[in-house]
């Protein structure tokens, strides 16, 4: 077995390190700057080889992504389009997510969107009424580029007004095709902060996610592992969950910061070499 160092500066093109992962059942992918990078014009990454390794062993994998504005189906028809075989019950996004959280939470609640098309439809799929009024149960955000400042004036005034703020995620980036590029954290921190109220975020890191994954294949912690290329979402989050995490170097992270990952690889399709 292979540890990385307490605050090992990964760097890209050096030699990988990693964990035995023999005894891994459930193997969890981040989704942008791990499998694919863009969302209109997808770029991938890899995948192809690692899925068959994993399911010519009769384990299971998961991909358990941050996306915030497409449906499940959206997500799996991307995946599919760039030779990626994965079936819908193996696609967890934080849009369904945080939509099934709110219908647990709220029940048949109001909601105004601070988001995108893709995170409406979940709401709605979800039992949610979509209101443009002046009243909200709830004020649902996802990343939306198409955001304005009446939008987040509005959002704010509905949070003032007693609506309870929840968000897909806290992440401050998510992998572009050109780069990192801001994602919803830091909408959700500007709605905050004009309410001055805390909303609640569904996706990673919060252990949600990783819970609902493990729920769902019948996997216990010990036996599953995140593969991400974010330390504050991916491996910050799994070692919350007290799941072990991989590092990968195609997105996000830059190698400037520490990393708390016990394994890294240069791309996700050298993780067949270790399953």
């Amino acid at each position: 077995m292979f540890l990385l160092p307490q605050g090992y500066y990964p760097r890209k093109g050096e030699s990988r390190r990693m964990i035995d992962l023999s005894g891994k059942k459930l193997f969890l992918f981040d989704l942008d700057g791990v499998l694919l990078k863009g969302k209109e014009s997808p770029v991938k990454i890899g995948g192809t080889t690692v899925f068959e390794k994993i399911r010519s062993k009769g384990k299971k994998l998961m991909i358990v992504t941050n996306n915030s504005t497409d449906t499940v189906d959206a997500v799996l028809r991307r995946l599919r389009s760039q030779g990626i075989d994965v079936g819908d019950d193996e696609i967890l996004t934080s849009a369904r997510l945080t939509a099934e959280y709110i219908a647990k939470e709220y029940g048949n609640a109001t909601y105004f969107l601070v988001g995108e098309r893709g995170f409406g439809e979940e709401l709605d799929r979800a039992g949610l009424k979509r209101t443009y009024g002046n009243k909200a149960d709830v004020v649902a955000i996802g990343l939306d580029r198409r955001l304005t400042y009446g939008k987040l004036d509005k959002a704010v005034q509905l949070a003032r007004g007693g609506a309870h703020i929840v968000a897909n995620h806290s992440a401050r980036l998510y992998m572009y095709k050109k780069g990192p590029a801001i994602a919803v954290g830091p909408i959700l921190k500007a709605i905050e902060y004009g309410a001055q109220k805390k909303g609640f975020s569904v996706g990673k890191p919060h252990s949600l996610m990783f819970e609902t994954a493990m729920k769902r294949t019948g996997c216990t912690k010990k036996e599953t592992v995140m593969i991400g290329d974010q330390e504050d979402t991916d491996v910050d989050g799994a070692n919350k969950a007290g799941i072990d995490s991989v590092l990968v170097l195609t997105g996000v992270f830059d190698g400037k910061t520490k990393t708390k990952a016990k394994g890294i690889i240069d791309s996700v399709d050298q993780l067949a070499d270790y399953v």
